[in-house]
């Protein structure tokens, strides 16, 4: 039984496209792309090359090859995470969790987080005054409303705790 002229045509684009997604060389494009735009973890990039078709072991070989010749580093990702969500007033728990589901080791999250000089009571202090002021929370209700807005930004208790007994922000960080 012969095949007609389209289903010889539908073989050789298909052959091509699948050919394409198993070629390393590709993925090593492909993921060179993602890169060019910001840094990504070895987990992130993996999944995203599959979600574009790429074989699992052809996108695993691709990243651990950028990794090798250091075009991508899980540590310079995470420096570069943690600064970004500094930038947008997130705590530390939060910068965590949000790590871990991007496939992250904890231990290296949690190495890079204690090297930083980051003073993140004052940090709560300033989130804290942006979003609602310099006044002091008298009522338990305000308090309390405070205290859940800033461990949903990542604030651990006694960061929370600085935060919202001293409504000041800039003046407890001089003293």
């Amino acid at each position: 039984m012969s095949k007609s002229i389209h289903e010889l045509n539908a073989d050789l684009f298909n052959a091509e496209a699948d050919d394409r997604f198993a070629s390393p060389l590709e993925a090593r494009k492909k993921a060179m792309d993602f890169l060019a735009r910001r840094e990504h973890g070895q987990v992130e990039l993996v999944k995203k090359l599959v979600t574009r078709g790429f074989l699992q072991e052809v996108a695993t070989e691709a990243i651990e090859r950028l990794a090798e010749q250091g075009l991508q580093s899980d540590q310079r990702f995470v420096e570069n995470f943690i600064q970004s969500r500094i930038g947008q007033g997130k705590g530390p728990l939060r910068i965590t969790q949000e790590l871990g589901q991007r496939g992250l080791v904890a231990g290296l999250v949690e190495q890079i987080l204690g090297d930083l000089e980051t003073d993140w009571s004052w940090l709560a202090c300033q989130v804290r005054q942006k979003k609602f002021g310099d006044r002091r929370p008298v009522e338990f209700k305000e308090k309390a409303r405070q205290m859940r807005f800033l461990q949903y930004r990542g604030f651990d208790a006694e960061h929370i705790g600085v935060a919202v007994a001293d409504a000041r922000g800039e003046q407890n960080r001089e003293q």
